[in-house]
């Protein structure tokens, strides 16, 4: 897949426990991501945070290192992501969901044959 200039970045923030039908969330959506084609998806677990809930997630010692916040970032095309979009809509009843336009410079990956 050849993604350069203007791109649309997708950005889905929920919590580490989220669930999906005994799986995590963001694990889901990784997985919808990739079977609906698009260029990628990396998810980056918070070492703090708080949402809407305004209940502050953290890392350190001596609190709760429970449900610590998960970011999912897909970039692709805008209208490949526009196209995502109501895959989203029956996973994400608590979270935020982000959309910003992007430049994207470089974007390359191996061949599968490189990959194994």
């Amino acid at each position: 897949m050849n993604l350069q200039g203007p791109a649309m970045r997708l950005t889905i923030f929920v919590g580490e426990s989220d669930q999906w039908h005994h799986r995590p969330l963001y694990t889901e959506i990784v997985h919808r991501a990739h079977a609906a084609g698009l260029a990628g998806a990396s998810v980056m677990r918070g070492i703090e945070g708080f949402g809407a809930s305004s209940l502050i997630h953290t890392t350190r010692i001596l609190s709760l290192g429970e449900d610590l916040p998960v970011a999912v970032v897909i970039v692709d095309a805008a209208d490949r992501i526009e196209a995502f979009l109501p895959k989203l809509d029956e996973l994400i009843d608590e979270g935020l969901v982000i959309l910003d336009p992007v430049t994207v410079i470089t974007y390359v990956g191996r061949t599968p044959e490189e990959a194994a």
